[in-house]
């Protein structure tokens, strides 16, 4: 059916095919998917292609692309140097050893996608392998000569079309963003393993503002300020980072894909109608239910996310106490988080995990109670290790935390 499909004889619209993998169904997009599908039907290479995933990050990423103004820029850079003043006396964390940089969408696209490759590759495999398995179990013997090598076929194609797709989502992902930070968790490289970029996007940063009622300046040194607590959090946290990422790569890990659920959508599949296919692709069907290990690794995943996030809140808000409209802004970028983007969604489709954290407010109440109660130093020493983390009930409750340090201090 592959073949007949890729050499133009199948049933099967193209753009159809390109909508059911949530990829534009322009002629030019539609082009390019059949050109890569039939490279790699051609090539037959094993599993994703993250060249190919750059380069359609890097080419979507540079379509709207504007060249801000020497001005522009000028300005964004006063607003972090004031930014990372005001910080000082809202943290005792310190400054960061690389100055802060202003990126274009196709900078931050070709800097944070091996970030985005790390996370999706364990998903990606997991679909690889799962079809090929498939293929073994269920093609009667008298096919599978005809049809050698068909488990690699798959392998190929599938990570061709997760290769278009991941580069898709970060390449729209490059227009939502506004900073380095602003997805949850650290994209940019510094210039070691233990170091953090901050930088700002002037175009995102600019459209961000532009629905608001509010003074230009203003919105710039809010998400300056923010910006700059989000790397220096996790420049003085050095374990946090990789904390993060390898919690969230060993939940991704424990993906499956439910074969019999696949055998059923193969069955069932009418090439006139690739919608029920984008709906089983989109709704999470074809993933059986998390495991309990997957649940409790989730749940200690969105508490690290959210304390990581309330605590910029409330290191923000501190900060950035002299603007007259902080308390709006900072509302905004809240429901912001909350809403997620087209590109955010879609990116929790291919790897089966949302980066929003869900109890931000929680957490943000959480660390307001331990610095009213002892002070903003000792609050930020609880960054120090992980062992110190807050848990789940710590944010419920902030009690024992506080009364914890409080004896530490006597």
């Amino acid at each position: 059916m592959l073949a007949k499909f890729l050499s133009g004889e199948g049933e099967l619209d193209p753009s159809k095919l390109a909508g059911a993998a949530g990829l534009p169904t322009d002629p030019l997009m539609v082009a390019r998917l059949m050109g890569q599908l039939q490279k790699a039907m051609n090539a037959n290479a094993d599993g994703v292609d993250w060249q190919l995933a750059r380069d359609e990050a890097g080419r979507i990423a540079a379509q709207g692309s504007i060249r801000s103004s020497s001005a522009e820029l000028d300005q964004l850079r006063q607003a972090l140097n004031v930014a990372a003043l005001w910080l000082d006396e809202a943290t005792s964390i310190t400054q960061l050893t690389s100055e802060p940089t202003l990126i274009t969408r196709a900078d931050w696209a070709r800097l944070t996608l091996p970030v985005w490759t790390q996370l999706a590759e364990p998903v990606a495999t997991s679909i690889a392998d799962s079809l090929t398995s498939v293929l073994d179990e269920q093609m009667p013997e008298e096919l599978k000569g005809m049809v050698a090598n068909a488990g690699q076929l798959m392998r190929s194609l599938g990570g061709t079309l997760f290769s278009m797709q991941l580069g898709h989502v970060v390449g729209q992902l490059s227009a939502e963003v506004v900073s380095g930070g602003d997805i949850g968790i650290p994209l940019l490289p510094g210039r070691d393993d233990h170091d953090v970029q901050a930088a700002l996007i002037p175009q995102n940063l600019a459209a961000f503002g532009a629905g608001l009622d509010i003074a230009p300046d203003q919105v710039q040194l809010y998400l300056a300020v923010r910006e700059l607590a989000h790397a220096r959090l996790f420049r003085h946290a050095r374990w946090l980072r990789l904390h993060l990422i390898s919690a969230i790569t060993d939940y991704a890990k424990g993906i499956r894909i439910d074969t019999e659920r696949i055998e059923s959508l193969a069955a069932e599949f009418d090439p006139a109608n690739p919608e029920s296919l984008r709906e089983a692709l989109t709704s999470g069907a074809l993933i059986p239910p998390k495991t309990e290990a997957q649940v409790a690794a989730l749940g200690r995943l969105e508490t690290t996310l959210a304390l990581i996030d309330g605590w910029v809140d409330v290191v923000t808000a501190s900060a950035t106490a002299r603007l007259p409209r902080a308390d709006a802004i900072a509302e905004t970028v809240r429901r912001r988080r909350a809403a997620g983007g087209p590109a955010e969604s879609a990116f929790s489709t291919l790897v089966g995990l949302e980066l929003r954290p869900r109890r931000l407010r929680e957490a943000a109440a959480f660390w307001r109670a331990v610095e009213a109660a002892v002070g903003a130093e000792q609050r930020d020493a609880l960054w120090a290790h992980p062992d110190l983390l807050p848990s789940s009930d710590d944010v419920d409750d902030p009690s024992r935390v506080i009364a914890y340090i409080s004896s530490c201090r006597r």
